[in-house]
């Protein structure tokens, strides 16, 4: 088996957390439709404003030329490529299968409705760095395979497959994913993680070329705790409004407030990986959604542990929270079962 190296942290978890969460400054964000962004040009519109909305590997670095080699990209189809077309990241898992986020292929539509995004109305961007028109390969899509038990208003089970119609013409490599026993070694606190993706930088400009950064694992249960931290004092001074009008005493209040809280859903499940720094200010945002995140390994090679899901937006909605102390990844591992029935059943 590969070993990892774990990253020890220096600072303590519990005050690192609470105090920046709990001010209420940033939510978790739950955006729909990357493509139908792209496709419909608000992301041109908006990226050429200083309050663009979308995505990026906040606080990161540019990525050498030929870095990351599984890294895609998800760009709408009969467009040039460029940083308004691209969509989504993804990986190249084998030659003909990328893997990304569900929500990169399952779009909310205006009237509230959900759609599935065709083959033919995006293509892969393989083997390039730079979102440039004549750089790398762009494949045709043949299928696409979201998780069944994803949902387009929650974001669990936010995996999908992508068969190309091809294998790439351009330079590639594939990268592993661990199975369920090797991902609960991977997810662990401390590991250190890179992400990597295209999209917006500090001042919402669109970057074309890719980015990549390092991050760690961070315990799930802590940081569910600083979200419902947040959560709750969003919420509270409806609440006490609420009671007061309705005339409830302080003893019933309290009690009322206790069985809310802890009947809320935890916004982070079992199928998702926490990662980011303590300090914050490194982490990604919807517009890398899709994209790896890696563990880097001893032996020099890399294995994949989430895909980018979701993170935290300020509470205009528009851009991504530089302060943010994490985001959310879809655990891999948990779902190796599911990929290797795809591509059995698929060939």
């Amino acid at each position: 088996m590969k070993r990892i190296t774990p990253i020890l942290l220096a600072l303590a978890v519990a005050t690192a957390f609470s105090p920046a969460l709990a001010e209420g400054d940033v939510q978790p964000a739950i955006h729909g439709g990357p493509f139908g962004f792209a496709e419909s040009g608000k992301k041109a519109d908006r990226s050429a404003k200083a309050d663009a909305a979308g995505a990026k590997v906040i606080g990161g670095e540019l990525a050498a030329d030929g870095a990351w080699p599984w890294q895609v990209a998800l760009v709408v189809a009969g467009t040039p490529v460029g940083v308004d077309t691209q969509f989504c990241g993804g990986s190249l898992v084998l030659d003909t299968w990328v893997l990304t986020a569900a929500h990169c292929v399952h779009m909310q539509d205006d009237d509230g409705s959900y759609y599935d995004v065709e083959p033919g109305q995006f293509e892969v961007l393989v083997g390039s760095n730079e979102l440039t028109p004549g750089k790398g390969d762009l494949v045709p899509v043949e299928a696409i395979f979201k998780h069944p038990a994803y949902l387009g208003d929650v974001f669990d089970n936010d995996i999908a497959l992508v068969k190309l119609a091809r294998p790439p013409r351009a330079p590639y490599q594939t990268i592993e994913v661990p199975d369920a026993e090797y991902g609960d070694i991977l997810n662990q606190q401390g590991v250190t993680t890179i992400v990597t993706g295209w999209g917006l930088q500090d001042g919402a400009q669109p970057s074309p070329e890719l980015r990549q950064a390092e991050i760690q694992i961070l315990d799930r249960e802590i940081c569910n705790a600083a979200m419902m931290e947040a959560k709750a004092a969003d919420a509270v001074d409806g609440f006490i409004y609420a009671a007061q009008t309705l005339g409830l005493g302080e003893k019933d209040s309290y009690e009322i407030w206790d069985e809310l809280v802890a009947r809320a859903p935890e916004p982070l499940t079992e199928n998702l990986i926490c990662s980011g720094t303590f300090e914050g200010g490194k982490t990604s945002c919807n517009g890398d959604s899709g994209g790896p995140l890696v563990v880097p390994l001893e032996d020099g090679g890399y294995i994949q542990a989430g895909i980018v899901s979701w993170g935290l937006t300020a509470l205009s909605g528009y851009g991504c929270e530089e302060t943010a102390l994490f985001s959310a990844y879809t655990d891999v591992s948990k779902f190796v079962p599911w990929l290797n029935e795809v591509i059995a059943a698929n060939p």
